[in-house]
């Protein structure tokens, strides 16, 4: 009867762990797929981006007229929501020392 009892006992346990596999699987899955979406929403947001980057920068001109040239300038948001055109040897400045305050803050 013990006997009996540890083989009824192993199998079912076989038969959850069938179950978890199973269960696993379609989880995986399901994941594979929100993964694959993401990764469309990301790349459709960065060609929008890209594109609105590209057009703003077509618009602008400086001082005397001229448009501005994008390989030199970035545009930069702040944290308060204003937006900046400003040279990229300070934009990775300042990228810098805002990453030396996440570190300090961690």
């Amino acid at each position: 009867v013990a006997a009996q009892k540890c083989r009824k006992r192993k199998l079912n346990a076989i038969l959850n762990l069938e179950e978890d596999v199973c269960n696993l699987q379609t989880q995986k899955e399901t994941l594979k797929k929100e993964h694959s979406q993401c990764s469309k929403s990301i790349n459709q947001i960065k060609q929008k981006l890209n594109s609105l980057y590209h057009d703003i920068f077509s618009r602008l001109r400086d001082d005397q007229g001229r448009p501005v040239n994008p390989r030199q300038y970035v545009i930069h948001c702040s944290s308060n929501g204003s937006v900046f055109i400003i040279p990229k040897h300070l934009a990775k400045s300042e990228q810098k020392q805002d990453n030396k305050k996440e570190q300090k803050q961690k």
